[in-house]
C-alpha cells in the first residue's frame, strides 16, 4: 500500500471542481482510481455518539448513508454519515443513489451551509464485519475519523464515521484564519 496523504478540505467543501466526488479526485491527485460503493441508506436510531452531535432525544432517528470506499479496487475505508430527518428526509440524501454535486453541495442549496468542522482522530479495534470488510487480520487495528459538520449557527448538519485500513494512512490538516 502507497503511502496516502489525507487531507480533510475538499471533503467539507461544496466546489464543482470534482463534481462532488472529492474522493475519486483526491485518489487521482495521488496517482490512483478511487471509487466508491453505496451500501445503503436508510432511517435508523443512531449509536450515541451520532445523537449526542446532533443533540438528539432517545429514540430520535436519521438517515444514514453507507459506503465502502475503494483505492484502485482495494478497500480502504468504510463511511457512515448521518443527517437529521428533518433535513435529510424527501431528499436525495434519504435516497439510494449516488448524490449529484455531493452531499456537501445538497446541504448548502438545502439552506444548510457547512460553516465549521469538527474532526476527531483515533485508534481502535474493528469489529468483525468491518474486518470482513476491509481485509483486516485479527491484530490490526483501524484508524478512525469522526468529522461533524456545522453551519455558522453551530447546528449540526452532517456527521460522519471513517474507518479506514491503518497502513500508509498520514492525515493533514490545514486552516485557514481569518
Amino acid at each position: 500500500m502507497r503511502e496516502w496523504l489525507s487531507v480533510s478540505m475538499p471533503y467539507v467543501r461544496s466546489h464543482e471542481a470534482h463534481g462532488g466526488d472529492a474522493w475519486a479526485a483526491d485518489a487521482a491527485g495521488q496517482g490512483g482510481v478511487g471509487t466508491q460503493r453505496l451500501l445503503e441508506v436508510r432511517e435508523v436510531v443512531p449509536v450515541a455518539e451520532v445523537a449526542e452531535a446532533f443533540r438528539l432525544a432517545p429514540g430520535d432517528r436519521v438517515i444514514v448513508r453507507r459506503r465502502l470506499m475503494l483505492l484502485d479496487g482495494q478497500p480502504v475505508e468504510l463511511t457512515d454519515s448521518y443527517y437529521p430527518v428533518s433535513i435529510a428526509r424527501g431528499t436525495a440524501l434519504a435516497e439510494q443513489r449516488k448524490i449529484r454535486g455531493g452531499a456537501v453541495r445538497l446541504l448548502a442549496e438545502l439552506g444548510y451551509r457547512p460553516r465549521r468542522v469538527r474532526e476527531d482522530v483515533y485508534t481502535r479495534q474493528p469489529d468483525a464485519a468491518e474486518r470482513r470488510m476491509l481485509d483486516l487480520t485479527g491484530h490490526e487495528w483501524a484508524l478512525g475519523l469522526t468529522r461533524v459538520l456545522s453551519t455558522e449557527e453551530g447546528v449540526p448538519v452532517e456527521v460522519s464515521i471513517m474507518t479506514m485500513v491503518p497502513w500508509g494512512r498520514r492525515l493533514r490538516y490545514e486552516l485557514s484564519i481569518d
